[in-house]
């Protein structure tokens, strides 16, 4: 039951609690202490009372009438709170006017569970006297009643004026409280704006330092969470635009390399008919069709291999990483032998996995790619280390290709080769950093290794 109270209810519970609590123990303490009052009281009362009877019946005998005088003192005597004074032959008829006389007067009586708890008992104490050498006595008798009543009346006042007190802290607290808690529903009302997607959603930072650092984030988790999506959108964009330039690329390369050699075979494949149907042989122009055929068919041999190696690096999976980027560098110093190239793959090198090896291959492939067409470089270092494997992937590699070329201009912008591979590294988790200065351009890309399987 308790966890479907809300915070503020929690709060104001538990401050209703203690407050009732104290005035509690308050009022116990005071019943509590009732009972050894009441005693010391009453024994304070009749002490007092039997000396003040002791002083004022000394000099009785000296009187005209001492009898009427001490009837006097006795009457005066018994206007004293808390004690009733009888001559010894009258007590019981003056005890019972007294109490009486008492019950007239004073306030309305202690419930009978007090009276019980504290339980006073009365006390008598004689004092005897002579009067003209006559023995006789006074009864002096405690009436606890009275300080009961006034007991009880304190509790009653304190039990008021207390539960007045804890009602207006009670309330002031409970204002407060819910003033200082008050950024607590605005901050769960913009978690539910953020859960919709409304990532411009903001928290004024309000309440106690704890609450404002709380909204102060909440802003901060909210624009992050902003920037992300826009991110991913711009990454989306990125990719089909990419993919539409993917296809335009391989439509090109089909239109102007494929379709020249297609028509050139279909050329010789017609003259070698015309050539069967005008009779007799002509082993001269077989000939040379046929050489033409071949020829045609090397060129279309490698242009397709060009092909599917922009589509899917040969061998790449049957060699292996290492030995396919040893491939990829001859190839490049064959085609390019002015140009010398210094490479430093690791022996280590370990399985990264599929996705992160053609990554890994491709990037040296597109960074070599644009230091050959457009560094003016001399010479080119290639270097691939490996990483350390992180929580739940394999390892992954360092990749750093750098040239002695012009480098960039300022204005330069990065082509669709190397943003594609930025986007590609980034989806993975790495990174993809360029920079350039007098000495070339330096491409650094750091690739993490495929989920474990």
């Amino acid at each position: 039951m308790w966890q479907r109270f809300s915070l503020r209810a929690r709060i104001n519970l538990l401050l209703a609690l203690v407050l009732a609590l104290g005035l509690a123990i308050n009022i116990a303490r005071i019943v509590i202490e009732a009972g050894p009052r009441v005693q010391a009281e009453d024994q304070s009362v009749t002490r007092l009372a039997r000396e003040f009877v002791e002083t004022i019946v000394a000099g009785l005998d000296e009187a005209p009438d001492p009898d009427a005088r001490l009837t006097q003192i006795v009457h005066d005597l018994n206007r004293l709170r808390h004690v009733s004074i009888t001559r010894q032959g009258q007590a019981a008829v003056e005890a019972g006017s007294s109490e009486r006389m008492a019950d007239a007067n004073d306030a309305p009586s202690p419930p009978a569970w007090f009276v019980a708890l504290v339980h006073p008992e009365k006390t008598t104490v004689t004092v005897p006297i002579s009067v003209k050498g006559k023995a006789d006595a006074l009864q002096i008798t405690s009436h606890p009643n009275d300080e009961m009543t006034e007991i009880w009346d304190g509790i009653v006042t304190q039990l008021q004026i207390g539960t007045a007190i804890a009602v207006i802290l009670f309330l002031i607290t409970s204002r407060v409280v819910g003033r200082a808690l008050a950024p607590i529903r605005t901050l769960s009302d913009a978690m539910t704006k953020i859960e919709a997607g409304i990532y411009d959603t903001r928290v004024k930072p309000d309440g106690p330092p704890e609450l404002a650092v709380i909204c102060d984030k909440l802003n901060h988790l909210a624009a992050t969470l902003g920037n992300a999506v826009d991110d991913k959108r711009r990454l989306a964009e990125r990719v089909v635009s990419l993919q539409d330039v993917e296809r335009k690329e391989i439509a090109r390369e089909l239109h102007d390399e494929f379709g020249p050699h297609l028509f050139a075979l279909r050329a010789h494949a017609s003259a070698l008919t015309r050539t069967a149907d005008a009779g007799g042989p002509n082993v001269e122009a077989t000939r040379r069709h046929g050489s033409a055929i071949l020829e045609q068919v090397n060129a279309l041999q490698q242009t397709n291999r060009r092909v599917l190696e922009k589509l899917r690096p040969v061998g790449l999976m049957e060699l292996g990483l290492r030995d396919a980027l040893g491939a990829l560098l001859r190839m490049w110093g064959e085609s390019h032998p002015e140009i010398v190239i210094d490479a430093s793959i690791s022996p280590s090198l370990g399985e990264s996995g599929e996705t992160a090896d053609l990554t890994i291959y491709r990037t040296i492939q597109e960074a070599l790619t644009n230091v050959f067409r457009h560094a003016g470089a001399t010479r080119v270092n290639v270097t691939v280390q490996p990483t350390g494997p992180s929580s739940g992937q394999r390892a992954g590699a360092l990749v750093r290709v750098s040239d002695n070329g012009s480098g960039l201009r300022p204005d330069h912008k990065l082509g669709f080769g190397l943003t594609g591979m930025r986007e590609r590294i980034l989806a993975l988790g790495g990174s993809l950093t360029i920079a350039s200065g007098d000495g070339g351009v330096i491409v650094e890309a750091v690739v993490p290794g495929d989920a474990r399987g």
